[in-house]
């Protein structure tokens, strides 16, 4: 990497950081894209498949599931292969899943191409969006404005996934949001030719392929579990137990691997700084808010009040608006506002929204009830989720970045899978009014653990 790109210290050209950040915030889009799109599908994929809504749900959540179990070993794959070569690796494994949802002629092919496929390709080229962009941008100022700028792509391809997938639902067919995701996967392999790697890889590096099968399944075993709440209750229990003891397994592998002097898959170092996990649970908190919050609204907005995916879409605009707004403010707030004021802020202005979430939706039957709910809760985000990411990404060197970026998307992953299953499950079991309110109640909860932990952060925490 030449010293114009920044890597030595000297200032990048604006057109370059355009060049650079823009394949990378557009990944970042459109993965937060898929795991929310498919929310306002839910009635026209399940009579197109002659399937359930617990059948779609299950897709969704499997779909967060597999990114959050394996995106650990995706950023550790980094350090091995090289961090572009996993970038297009998994935008090529992403845009094949993209393809055999759009055809899939029923619940279990659109599990493999977007629940398998799409999480595994997810996997493999988000942690390089976020090494890429700690190495590529390395002052203070610009490494904040391009994680803000990627932090805000990602939320709003989340908060705008109903709205556009809704759209091209109701337009044309629900395929056709899968075929929109392939040409968009196109787009960014283009554009990634732009992207340099500023650091060669190491094929010798060694990899723990026991603690990434370990991880992963005691991951799978948990999420599983909350999914078998409302069948089985002892089913439930055995899925809990067994996921807690194979991740015990896996942290006394990884403590036995570092006392050999093996490199394991997640050093235990990482949870050594008291901020940096303090950060950790925030982003799982807000992912869960998140992702929760949009299965929940849309879900009941379709199957209990009978509206259209176009329409349950356009009730989801007030949350991107939000989202867009704290955004677009969000370089101003740092600057003004330690990172523990913002993330604080958000989550308050989350817990605001939901209570209006159950309040005004339970006194009128206007669907613009929903709207100063989503409206607060997408404020909310905006202004939070770019400061977590800040907070641990730059507590670590440029050589521990593979291993936090993983463990920092996984655990955002993990509480997007949390919110799906949990929220969720809640509602499929009964779906009701109340249902409704006590899947948005679980979400406060989640809000407001997020603040108390937000609190205890150090008040002058800014990027480093």
């Amino acid at each position: 990497m030449t010293d114009d790109a920044g890597v030595n210290g000297h200032a990048r050209p604006a057109r370059t950081d355009a060049r650079t950040l823009a394949p990378l915030a557009l990944a970042q889009f459109i993965c937060s894209f898929a795991g929310s799109n498919m929310n306002v599908m839910i009635n026209d994929i399940s009579h197109d498949l002659d399937t359930t809504v617990q059948g779609v749900q299950v897709a969704i959540t499997v779909f967060l599931l597999v990114m959050a179990a394996l995106m650990i070993p995706g950023g550790k794959a980094t350090d091995r292969f090289g961090r572009k070569r996993c970038f297009l690796a998994g935008l090529i494994v992403y845009g094949i899943g993209a393809v055999l949802s759009a055809v899939a002629p029923g619940l279990g092919v659109l599990i493999l191409g977007n629940s398998i496929l799409e999480g595994v390709g997810t996997a493999l080229l988000i942690p390089p969006v976020y090494i890429l962009t700690t190495l590529l941008f390395t002052d203070t100022t610009s490494r904040a404005r391009a994680f803000g700028v990627i932090m805000a792509a990602g939320g709003v391809g989340a908060a705008a996934g109903p709205l556009i997938g809704g759209l091209i639902t109701s337009a044309i067919s629900w395929r056709a949001a899968f075929v929109f995701q392939a040409l968009v996967i196109a787009l960014i392999i283009a554009l990634s030719r732009s992207v340099d790697d500023p650091l060669p890889p190491d094929p010798d590096r060694h990899f723990d392929v026991r603690g990434a099968v370990l991880s992963a399944g005691g991951l799978v075993l948990i999420v599983m579990g909350i999914l078998a709440a409302d069948n089985d209750l002892w089913l439930m229990l055995g899925l809990l137990a067994a996921g807690i003891l194979v991740m015990a397994w896996f942290l006394h592998w990884i403590r036995s691997e570092e006392r050999a002097g093996r490199e394991p898959l997640l050093s235990t170092s990482l949870f050594r700084d008291r901020t940096s996990n303090l950060g950790l649970v925030t982003q799982n908190a807000q992912w869960m808010l998140l992702m929760g919050t949009s299965f929940t609204v849309a879900t009941y907005l379709q199957v209990v009040r009978g509206y259209d995916a176009v329409d349950t879409g356009v009730i989801f605009t007030a949350a991107t608006l939000g989202l867009l707004a704290s955004s677009l403010a969000a370089e101003r707030l740092a600057r003004r506002l330690s990172q523990r004021t913002l993330i604080m802020a958000g989550f308050a202005l989350a817990v605001v929204g939901i209570g209006f979430l159950i309040v005004l939706v339970a006194g009128t039957p206007s669907p613009w009830a929903f709207a100063p709910g989503l409206l607060l809760i997408g404020l909310g985000l905006g202004v939070m989720l770019t400061p977590s990411v800040n907070v641990v990404q730059s507590a670590f060197p440029e050589d521990r970045q593979g291993e936090i970026s993983g463990l920092s998307r996984s655990v955002s992953n993990l509480g997007s899978t949390f919110g799906t299953a949990i929220a969720g499950t809640i509602l499929v079991a009964n779906l009701t009014e109340n249902a409704y309110a006590a899947a948005m109640a679980a979400l406060a909860l989640a809000a407001l653990a997020g603040l108390v932990t937000a609190s205890r952060m150090p008040s002058s925490t800014r990027p480093g």
